[in-house]
């Protein structure tokens, strides 16, 4: 008969088969599929999704912000204790919600220095801002994962010393790649110039760097926090801007920042047998300065990873490379071993330096 439809089988059809696996699983056990799809589905991590997200809570918290509901604070330092924040000029200690713990990625670190976020009522962080800059290297142990340094900040300070511990280009070359990385300027402030009166060798390599470093378009300040020697320019450099001093342990930073500032961060002296840094510095923290603007002291490091550089995008940050690379024999030139390579040359004749040229060949090897 036409039209007819079996009553059994309508009812039957819709009824979940013996042989469906989700038919043997209890409510809870369903619960936990869910979730673990959720953890498998990657579209949460695409950057439109991601985008249209931010959107939503940024939209959400400025709404919540005009009703008083939250405060924007920005993270002096983060202690055993809690994070230490700037609250409208004053300082509180706040916790970090749990909800905002689960979204860790590939970063080490949730919250870093320098961050803006909204403090709800009970001093919890409800919402940390999107970074407009981030000074950040590949973490030491664990190098899938990228270790936070500082946020926005406008410059960074790349700390160095003409001796005890000695000047390393290198060094200074990847931290010119991290700033520029993570949409920063930068000067490179060479510590500890009065020793320069009683070594000679160390006067010859300091006059060579800052002559290499400033043809390269570079800032190079010279200074002694020892003797006073300067600073005036230090300071200027630093006046209305968020400057973040980093490098290598001994260098320095810290007694920079007290010299300027008049405060009394911890120092230590240079182990006198190996030649390096002791760690001083314990942690990264935010000082509001008098003169206009923010500092951070960070803490020493003795090596220094860059954080998701690729290959094949080395070459754009030595640009004296880039442009001698014109005229080499192939496109695809590494400037290692190939014959007919330009930069080798230029290498050899003394238009390429030869330190930024070694700089460039370890970090190839290391990538």
């Amino acid at each position: 008969m036409s039209g007819w439809q079996d009553p059994f089988y309508s009812i039957t059809s819709s009824m979940p088969m013996r042989d469906d696996p989700d038919h043997y699983l209890t409510r809870k056990e369903r619960r936990h599929e869910k979730k673990r799809a959720g953890a498998k589905d990657r579209s949460k991590f695409k950057k439109t999704d991601r985008d249209k997200r931010e959107k939503k809570t940024a939209l959400d918290m400025h709404a919540r912000l005009k009703k008083k509901e939250l405060k924007r604070g920005r993270v002096l330092a983060i202690t055993p204790e809690g994070t230490e924040v700037d609250l409208e000029g004053e300082k509180a200690l706040v916790t970090l919600r749990g909800s905002l713990k689960k979204e860790q990625g590939k970063q080490k670190n949730l919250l870093i220095v320098g961050d803006f976020v909204w403090i709800e009522p009970d001093y919890a962080i409800a919402h940390v801002e999107q970074r407009r800059s981030v000074l950040s290297r590949r973490g030491h142990i664990h190098s899938h994962r990228q270790q936070l340094i500082a946020a926005n900040i406008d410059q960074v300070l790349i700390t160095v010393s003409v001796a005890s511990p000695p000047l390393k280009p290198s060094l200074v070359d990847r931290y010119i790649i991290a700033a520029l990385k993570g949409k920063m300027d930068l000067v490179i402030v060479v510590n500890k110039i009065d020793l320069l009166k009683e070594k000679k060798e160390e006067r010859f390599f300091f006059d060579a760097f800052v002559n290499l470093y400033s043809a390269l378009g570079f800032r190079v300040l010279g200074v002694s926090a020892e003797k006073n020697q300067g600073l005036t320019a230090l300071k200027k450099e630093m006046t209305g801007k968020a400057s973040v001093f980093s490098g290598q342990s001994g260098v320095g930073k810290s007694s920079l920042i007290n010299a300027i500032t008049g405060l009394g961060l911890a120092t230590k002296e240079v182990i006198k047998k190996t030649q390096k840094g002791a760690h001083t510095t314990a942690q990264a923290q935010l000082i509001p300065l008098t003169f206009g603007g923010w500092c951070i002291d960070t803490p020493g490091i003795r090596s220094f990873g860059i954080w998701d550089l690729e290959r094949r995008d080395l070459v754009v940050y030595f640009p004296e490379i880039t442009e001698g690379a014109k005229e080499c024999r192939y496109p695809n030139c590494t400037h290692l071993h190939e014959p007919g390579c330009h930069v080798q040359k230029m290498v050899e004749s003394g238009a390429i330096s030869a330190l930024r040229f070694a700089s460039y060949k370890k970090l190839i090897h290391e990538l």
